[in-house]
């Protein structure tokens, strides 16, 4: 199936697309299995090896729990934070877990078997199920990587994903692979980047459900933020790191009763800082397009929507028809961009680094605010090319595994690079020297020539040199 904008952007919860999501995804699609091919009542084992970065970091990452959840069937889309939270304390308190819903097994996290030096060929997040009867022998079993995003790919099945993939880009009114291929079909149809990005969403939606689908993403996101700046004290996982969301925002409201314009990057690092601290929780978040970048297109969107010329201080139904529109417009433009790097390249951290999350996310919200700013499609590509040109080589290397040090502040830098790229782009004309493809080839490049140790794996970086308490 082609990559679209509701598989870049979809609500899950934390700390990490690729190491919570994507195992949660899993776990719940073997469980599913187990039960449609009727083989839970023979069930009496059940076997989970983890390998390179899940094993490495996914104590911190929630992996070990969120393997538990999805192979309980739980959906990343559907659960909620308090079930996460009453399904865990359970799980501690007996010792079983309820495999797919309906077959109780002795089983805990402790049980698992983690590989972290060990690399599966496909990708560093690999993953393993595997069940047995009573007799030792096996029922079932699968292997899995979680590419980033909350993605996962079958092992075995990576061809065949692949032709797929092809196979229904062509059944797309305007496919593109590349960035040159996206502005030739703007040119030719004499259309935005979000028109095109709507016109491929129609094949398998109406644009109704297209706009209230999007709508919910922003309010998710709203949600969010709402959430976070609720919560104070520490960060759980041990490392001590404050909450600094709520402080901040009750000083903005005293010291920016006016919405002065002179704020606008206090208030976008506020919804940067509270966007990640919630994902460091174990919050409800969008994927934009991981967990761990999952701050910089609300806070650029908040941007575009609070102080972008023409939206401060309008209200009323057309003004808020008209935010509605930039939502979705920043959203279209955004996935586009998005999809070049999820095809083109990598968004998982433990693939290419940082570089793949962070500089991805900001790439994408340079794209969104240029298009919604009013740009051509050549300065909305200018845009999303100059966010991830200065984002480049960014290593991947979270103490303690958390993505809190140096996530969540991480966000709310790229947040405003975002910004400044959009507004650079906006006073050219579009031409510039380095394509948007030329980066993506060089982020993948980089990506794969970058040491494993800088790349999620607690073995370089700020994770070793940082003293965890």
């Amino acid at each position: 199936m082609a990559v679209g904008v509701f598989e870049l952007f979809s609500v899950g919860i934390g700390p990490s697309s690729s190491h919570t999501v994507g195992p949660m995804r899993a776990g719940a699609v073997f469980a599913r299995e187990l039960r449609e091919r009727g083989l839970l009542e023979e069930v009496a084992s059940l076997r989970v090896d983890l390998y390179g970065s899940l094993a490495a970091t996914g104590r911190g990452h929630g992996t070990f729990t969120a393997v538990l959840l999805g192979l309980e069937r739980f959906e990343p889309e559907e659960i909620l934070p308090e079930q996460v939270e009453e399904r865990l304390a359970a799980m501690a308190q007996t010792g079983r877990l309820n495999l797919a819903g309906s077959r109780e097994l002795d089983y805990t996290v402790d049980d698992m078997l983690l590989h972290p030096l060990t690399v599966l060929p496909r990708h560093t997040n690999g993953m393993r199920f595997q069940v047995a009867d009573d007799a030792g022998a096996t029922l079932h079993e699968a292997t899995f990587f979680s590419v980033g995003g909350g993605f996962i790919v079958r092992e075995g099945e990576e061809e065949t994903a692949q032709k797929e993939l092809e196979e229904s880009k062509k059944e797309l009114p305007f496919p593109f692979h590349t960035a040159a291929e996206l502005l030739g079909r703007c040119a030719s149809k004499g259309l935005k980047i979000s028109d095109i990005m709507l016109v491929n969403e129609k094949a398998s939606r109406s644009e109704e459900e297209i706009r209230e689908g999007l709508l919910h993403i922003w309010r998710v996101m709203e949600a969010c933020v709402e959430s976070s700046l609720k919560r104070e004290g520490l960060l759980p996982g041990g490392l001590k790191v404050r909450r600094r969301a709520p402080d901040w925002h009750e000083r903005l409201l005293k010291e920016d009763k006016d919405r002065d314009p002179l704020y606008w990057q206090e208030w976008v690092n506020l919804i940067a800082l509270a966007v990640n601290e919630e994902n460091a929780s174990g919050g409800r978040v969008v994927t934009a397009p991981t967990n761990g970048a999952a701050g910089i297109i609300p806070a650029v969107l908040y941007y575009a929507l609070n102080y972008a010329p023409g939206m401060a201080g309008a209200t009323g139904r057309d003004a808020q028809r008209h935010r509605d529109d930039v939502v979705v417009r920043f959203l279209l433009a955004a996935g586009a961009v998005g999809v070049l790097y999820k095809e083109q390249a990598s968004i998982s951290g433990a693939e290419v680094g940082c570089q793949g999350e962070v500089g991805s996310a900001s790439s994408m919200a340079a794209a969104g605010l240029a298009e919604v700013m009013g740009g051509t499609p050549a300065q909305v590509e200018n845009a999303a090319e100059i966010a991830m040109e200065h984002n480049l080589g960014l290593t991947c290397d979270p103490i303690g595994g958390l993505v809190q040090v140096p996530c969540i502040e991480r966000n709310a830098i790229a947040a405003a690079k975002a910004i400044n790229a959009a507004k650079m782009a906006l006073w050219g004309d579009g031409s510039h020297r380095v394509s948007l493809d030329e980066v993506i080839v060089t982020m993948r490049e980089t990506g794969r020539d970058m040491s494993s140790k800088y790349k999620e794996t607690a073995m370089g970086g700020l994770a070793v040199n940082v003293v965890e308490c």
